[in-house]
């Protein structure tokens, strides 16, 4: 008999870590855009590092919701210095598609615009408790040309 795993982190978050568990839902994408754009505001970032990652968590919550059966899934912003790592983690075993789309695809552009946006783009098998696998992007908080100004 399997048992099922509830998608909550129950440890203690430190500071530069924000963590939530729930189910991905469409008309709730706007709700979570507003979250993270929050906290990354609140890390001082300027507003394309809060741009992108909005875009970013669009991005992957979209696919959970288009290709994965059990949408409940966890979000963590784990902030290193003066990028963030965006994960999130969900319960599909299916490698997310990073190759680059037909131009006249209607779909499948999404990770790829991302990864010519970021850093960093991949993904991992996640660990036990958090899902399956965890699609992950970083973003600097601020553009490094307009600190040197």
């Amino acid at each position: 008999m399997a048992v099922e795993v509830p998608m909550q982190v129950t440890e203690r978050i430190p500071s530069g870590i924000r963590s939530w568990s729930f189910t991905a839902r469409a008309d709730e994408i706007p709700t979570w855009r507003h979250a993270v754009a929050g906290v990354l505001r609140g890390w001082r970032a300027d507003e394309k590092a809060v741009e992108l990652a909005a875009f970013g968590i669009s991005e992957l919550l979209s696919n959970v919701i288009k290709h994965v059966r059990d949408r409940r899934c966890c979000l963590c912003l784990v902030r290193t210095g003066e990028q963030v790592y965006i994960q999130l983690f969900d319960r599909s075993p299916a490698p997310p598609v990073l190759g680059e789309p037909a131009w006249d695809a209607e779909s499948g552009r999404g990770l790829w615009l991302l990864r010519e946006m970021c850093p960093q783009v991949g993904w991992q098998t996640a660990p036990p408790g958090l899902g399956v696998k965890c699609v992950w992007f970083t973003c600097p908080l601020t553009n490094e040309k307009e600190v040197e100004r």
